[in-house]
């Protein structure tokens, strides 16, 4: 008996019978470009500020860490700018748990959330932890997303919820904000709650904008940020949002007692602190990011813009034959289930030669 059929045998909630556990292969492999982690790791005088910071908490945990995590909210605040104060903050143990709690407070049985696929893939994940019901919506052919058709599906659907991902998880590509002014408004009569989802924002190029300029005067409006990418932070689960101070007050209402433990609070304002020396990696990315795409429309494959750390490309004819030949050669890619499309996180030089490599001696045999 294999463990699915284990879990049929436990009275399990019908809607979670049959689902597969989210989750990318973790391989110890020479070369991890998968998960769009940062590579580049925490660079040293960083790394000892949250060593020092987290030494200091040691003392005091046998007491419940601050449950409003006011010094974080106000770092926070002050990176984001756009005039945002803590009470427009909220973080929680990675975005997806920001997003969770979203769910919990405005989704919900009898209520909907609303995706645009292929985007990420735990927006119908988290739907379903939360009985919210979910809706696809639909994209034009190359994977776009135009303002006019957003708002037709949000009006015709008037979902509770609606997920814009910007940059788009997997194609990397950012929204106008005129799609994001064109959902807010055909929300209007629903009273959607409209989260843009910018976990890859730090990495957009010059002259993108970010929905933050969109909060002020939209109370419907969320905007969710994640350390774990642009902060090299993956491993301490630190995701946050802006918005208006009331959405923050309808999470006080669904989230876990003490849900930030002092550790995670105190790594995360070191790195705030610190953030001159994390980000200063994110142009490095960037550039290898840029170098993918070129190379890899060199090869005749179609690379699409990016504004994150890594590159959707397509004109993979065996997608999962291509995962596997670069496996054997030591670097992970992710395979992500689109019919001749394949998507790698841009990594360090040497990580990105070693795919582009290992790439064009496959395509070419």
């Amino acid at each position: 008996m294999d463990q699915f059929e284990r879990l049929g045998q436990l009275p399990l909630r019908d809607d979670l019978r049959g689902q597969h556990p989210y989750g990318a292969p973790m391989l110890d492999v020479p070369v991890l470009l998968n998960v769009n982690e940062n590579t580049f790791g925490v660079p040293a005088d960083a790394k000892a500020a949250i060593m020092d910071a987290v030494a200091a908490e040691l003392e005091g945990l046998n007491r419940y860490p601050d449950r409003e995590f006011t010094t974080l909210r106000q770092e926070l605040a002050s990176y984001l700018g756009h005039g945002l104060n803590e009470e427009n903050l909220w973080a929680a143990n990675g975005s997806n748990e920001v997003l969770q709690q979203l769910l919990q407070a405005f989704g919900g049985p009898g209520r909907t959330a609303m995706g645009f696929p292929p985007t990420y893939s735990m927006y119908p994940l988290l739907a379903s932890g939360t009985g919210t019901g979910y809706l696809e919506g639909v994209r034009a052919a190359d994977y776009s997303l135009s303002a006019e058709s957003a708002a037709e599906q949000v009006r015709r659907h008037a979902p509770n919820v609606v997920f814009l991902c910007s940059p788009n998880n997997p194609t990397g590509t950012a929204l106008g904000l005129d799609v994001v002014k064109a959902v807010y408004e055909a929300g209007e009569a629903s009273q959607t709650i409209v989260i843009v989802d910018e976990a890859y924002a730090e990495f957009s190029k010059t002259g993108t904008a970010s929905a933050l300029s969109l909060l002020e005067g939209r109370p419907r409006l969320v905007v969710s940020r994640t350390m774990s990418k642009a902060f090299a932070l993956a491993g301490a689960r630190l995701g946050y949002l802006a918005s208006a101070p009331e959405v923050a007050d309808a999470l006080r209402l669904v989230r876990l007692p003490y849900h930030l433990s002092a550790i995670t609070q105190a790594t995360a304002v070191a790195a705030l602190r610190n953030s001159t020396s994390l980000l200063a990696n994110v142009e490095q990315i960037k550039v290898q990011r840029d170098r993918i795409v070129s190379e890899l429309t060199d090869m005749g494959l179609t690379p699409a813009p990016s504004d994150s750390n890594f590159v959707f490309f397509g004109g993979i004819e065996k997608p999962a034959d291509v995962w596997a030949a670069l496996l054997a050669q030591g670097v992970l890619i992710r395979d992500v289930g689109i019919a001749g499309h394949l998507r790698v996180t841009a990594g360090t030089e040497a990580e990105t030669s070693a795919f582009l490599t290992g790439l064009r001696a496959i395509l070419a045999g």
